[in-house]
């Protein structure tokens, strides 16, 4: 008890000399630097298989041009001059001279130059030859343009997806509309006139759509939508619903399927889409609405089409072709994601890319206009071409002026005092890093997660020793790291008892620690002595049956903001708070709402705000469209001690995570890292259940979990 006493006493002393001291100007430009799950292995480009011939290498073209992430393309069935003439008339694209060949035509989204955008490819080969048997060895002209700006999203930062061209308009998905909802998606579909910019919303307000499909003839547009009843957490399959709308304006919106995603249309009057079936595959099926009465849930029939035993979805179609759909497929005999063609006449599925790449994942398949094609998107590796170098530090385009933003490889990333030095864990081990990327070294060999440097003591980072995502009683334990010495002794266990001790963040002059306990049998906060640890002294910060973690102390050291589930312990649900040192002023500063979630958050250098990541702006694509997150919900959002000026920094379809301030602004340049492996990324996790079999197909561990919970 004289420990604990002794120890309170001085703790409320150093926190009324630094509360009378915190008031100080805010520097003009910051820094955040943030993790993506996966996402720096991503390295996607664009690829296209002739569905006529037998799979071949040789036969796969790579079309887009290696620059940064390229995926969910679509054929546009336009003519190539109509395109060429509207873009022209924005001065977008110099197309070549009216002896070219007809080109092969591409429109996708990339996250080049730090956005999303949507860009529009030609490829323009050396003489004209069937687009079933050019070879991948030819060298195409391209002409290339970016078909949208910030002004048609009202010069808003925001994700795109999956675009369509429907005669002059570009229908496709944007976040750049905050729907003013917590736990809302953002997620809305819009069209744009090429030839002018006007672009229309064509998602009613307070709704969110997903995966937009036009009709072959423009006039109805099919998405996936939660409709008013809005999303409920889902991060697999999810229970959305399919509404048709007019392409023109949106309106006569109508449900027609209960249940399903990723619309598609062979005619006007029939749509793929895909769901969960009640034999638990996710399987293909075929909507067909009645030409003699009013389009409803009722009156659409509805069928079944691909066949138990393995997962198939996200389906693709084209024009008045009833013969084969594409679709990509998980089957319990493999780890990948591959592309299929399923012969809607044969009842039987045709194997592409499995026989061209077998150890690769493949998404999101779609097909040209003639039926002649089917492209899809796949990890480049190394030798496809890929222009973008690997990096470190990946600027992304911030919305707030004078706030750079950086996509960093690793997890947990912390800067050093003097902002030379970057920590961060990779599962196992942490790493630290110069700034520029130079100098990586491993500093630590266990598994642990998160980290913190310590402010006075130069070299010394903190860090959680043990699993991650583990129980009260699991064995992780703070350490004190030596960045500096190479030995094998260069780091202190600070805590004994091994109790899920975690997320430790130091004081701002480097005397103590505050962190997360499990000792007494639930998550609380607790702070102890920076360099003899527990055995020094420790207060128990906050105490109750719930769970306290991911704290962070002020610059200033009058606050530690923290996330608990107090308001629903145990329900997932994790809100941020603010406490002083001493225990006194606990507020809640973020309200998630029901099962919502604040996490990660971290002090501003000028102690006035607080960047954490939320699932505020809901999911912005349905997940099994991409490869595995834990929380595809996952942005990164800003908000001030008062609890105003909330601002969201981050819009992608991926998980954003674990945020940290840099001590200093860092200019949004791109900066290279060592080279490493890609494509180690992997499939959702949901797709390794077969149900059939009883069985999980594990992932061949390509990739490791980079982002953790509680």
């Amino acid at each position: 008890m004289k420990r604990n006493a002794l120890f309170s006493f001085f703790l409320h002393f150093f926190f009324a000399l630094l509360c009378s001291e915190a008031d100080h100007e805010a520097p003009s430009s910051n820094t955040i630097v943030f993790t993506t799950l996966g996402r720096p292995d991503y390295a996607w480009d664009i690829f296209t298989l002739p569905t006529l011939n037998p799979p071949n290498p040789s036969d796969e073209l790579q079309i887009t041009d290696g620059e940064s992430v390229n995926f969910n393309g679509h054929f546009p069935s336009s003519s190539t001059s109509y395109i060429l003439s509207l873009l022209q008339e924005r001065n977008l694209l110099q197309p070549p001279g009216p002896q070219a060949p007809p080109p092969l035509q591409l429109i996708y989204v990339t996250e080049r130059n730090g956005m999303s955008n949507i860009y529009y490819d030609a490829l323009y080969y050396g003489a004209p030859r069937s687009t079933r048997s050019r070879s991948a060895l030819e060298i195409p002209v391209r002409v290339q343009a970016p078909l949208l700006g910030l002004e048609e999203s009202n010069n808003r930062i925001s994700m795109k997806d999956r675009p369509s061209l429907s005669g002059q308009n570009l229908i496709y998905v944007s976040t750049h509309e905050d729907p003013g909802e917590p736990r809302t998606s953002w997620a809305a579909v819009y069209s744009t006139q090429l030839g002018t910019g006007l672009t229309r919303r064509l998602t009613p307000y307070g709704i969110a759509d997903f995966s937009p499909a036009v009709s072959p003839s423009g006039v109805w547009t099919a998405v996936a939508s939660y409709g008013s009843k809005g999303w409920d957490g889902e991060v697999e399959e999810l229970s959305t619903d399919i509404y048709v709308f007019l392409t023109r304006d949106g309106t006569q919106r109508v449900k027609v399927v209960e249940h399903g995603g990723w619309p598609c249309w062979v005619d006007d009057s029939t749509l793929y889409f895909h769901r969960r079936s009640e034999d638990q595959w996710i399987s293909v099926y075929r909507a067909t609405f009645p030409k003699d009465k009013p389009v409803s849930t009722e009156s659409v029939r509805i069928q079944r089409v691909t066949p138990p035993g393995l997962h198939a979805f996200t389906p693709a179609t084209s024009l008045g072709n009833h013969k084969f759909i594409a679709v990509a497929t998980r089957r319990p005999n493999s780890s990948f994601r591959h592309i299929e063609l399923f012969d809607l006449v044969k009842n039987e599925f045709i194997e592409l890319t499995r026989h061209v790449s077998p150890t690769t994942h493949h998404l999101n398949p779609f097909i040209s206009p003639d039926s002649a094609r089917v492209g899809y998107h796949k990890c480049r590796g190394e030798s496809n071409g890929g222009k973008t170098p690997q990096l470190f530090l990946e600027n992304v385009q911030s919305p707030v002026p004078n706030l750079s933003l950086f996509r960093v490889e690793g997890s947990f990333p912390s800067f050093s005092p003097a902002g030379d030095q970057i920590a961060y864990v990779e599962f196992p081990g942490v790493y630290v890093v110069n700034r520029d990327g130079s100098n990586l070294r491993q500093v630590f060999p266990l598994n642990a997660f998160a980290t913190a440097w310590d402010p006075i003591r130069k070299g010394i980072v903190y860090t959680s020793a043990g699993p991650e995502f583990s129980s009260e009683s699991t064995k992780v334990d703070i350490v004190s790291i030596n960045v500096d010495d190479a030995g094998r002794s260069n780091f202190k266990r600070l805590t004994t008892d091994g109790k899920n001790n975690a997320f430790p963040s130091p004081s701002p002059d480097g005397k103590w620690i505050v962190f997360r306990s499990g000792r007494t049998g639930h998550k609380n906060l607790y702070i102890m002595d920076a360099i003899k640890g527990e055995m020094g002294g420790l207060l128990r910060l906050t105490d109750g049956l719930w769970t306290d973690t991911m704290c962070n102390w002020s610059p200033a050291g009058d606050w530690i903001v923290f996330a608990s589930d107090r308001d629903n312990p145990g329900l997932g649900s994790f809100e941020l708070y603010l406490i002083h040192p001493n225990g006194t002023g606990l507020r809640r500063l973020v309200k998630s709402g029901s099962a919502g979630r604040a996490n990660h958050p971290s002090f501003s250098p000028d102690g006035k705000f607080i960047v954490f990541t939320t699932d505020y702006g809901g999911i912005s694509a349905e997940p099994i469209s991409n490869p595995h997150h834990y929380g595809p919900y996952g942005e990164i959002f800003t908000i001030k001690l008062d609890g105003s000026d909330l601002k969201r920094l981050t819009h992608n379809s991926y998980e954003d995570g674990t945020p940290m301030w840099a001590p200093l602004y860092i200019n949004p340049v791109d900066v290279e890292g060592p080279k490493r492996p890609q494509c180690a990324f992997e499939d959702c996790h949901f797709l390794n259940e077969m149900p059939a079999h009883g069985t999980k197909v594990e992932p061949l561990g390509l990739a490791k979990p980079q982002c953790c919970g509680a």
